[in-house]
């Protein structure tokens, strides 16, 4: 019998909002690791399940920073950008996830 594969679940899509492309995540794909902006509320188990679950890959570790939004002004008054939470994902060696084609 052929093992079927499981269907995702649809809470994956909510944990990963988009991946984050900028010259230091370009930078941090050499060393097998991709970059992905996350939900403040996604957990590290959380986030290593969805990222396994999309894209097919064995995730060894995830690392997560909050970005805390700065404070701007817009016509003189002052206002705060959201915070982002980022999350650093490292894959297995021979591994990889291309970001540009999406999910």
């Amino acid at each position: 019998m052929a093992k079927q594969k499981e269907a995702i679940d649809p809470r994956h899509y909510d944990v990963i909002v988009a991946p984050h492309i900028t010259e230091k995540a370009t930078l941090l794909s050499e060393h097998n690791a991709v970059v992905f902006k996350v939900t403040n509320e996604a957990t590290k188990p959380q986030i290593k399940a969805a990222i396994e679950a999309l894209f097919d890959v064995t995730v060894l570790g995830v690392n997560t920073i909050v970005q805390k939004g700065k404070t701007k002004k817009w016509k003189g008054a002052p206002y705060k950008r959201s915070d982002i939470k980022k999350a650093i994902v490292t894959l297995k060696d021979g591994q990889s996830i291309d970001v540009t084609t999406g999910i």
